[in-house]
């Protein structure tokens, strides 16, 4: 299991754009992927638990990678929220 944090800097936070475009990469994998945001845990393969988090700029969230191709996942996971201008 992998666990990464990552902070929101942009003006933004998790607005739809960046939500699908994290369920798009994380989808393809067979490893079990999720997202905590203030003591809640989504499936990061939901766009609508995603979603329904909320997160704000500024905001931590933790990223939880299990599975056989968990560190891929976050590799790839963690080059995309790099691009959307998050931070570990």
């Amino acid at each position: 299991m992998i666990k990464k944090q990552f902070v929101f800097s942009n003006g933004e936070g998790l607005h739809a754009r960046p939500a699908a475009q994290l369920v798009a990469v994380a989808t393809p994998f067979k490893s079990e992927l999720s997202l905590e945001y203030k003591e809640k845990k989504v499936n990061l393969k939901s766009i609508l638990g995603v979603m329904s988090l909320g997160v704000a700029a500024g905001s931590t969230i933790t990223l939880i990678a299990d599975g056989d191709d968990e560190k891929e996942a976050m590799n790839k996971l963690e080059e995309l929220l790099r691009s959307e201008g998050a931070e570990d």
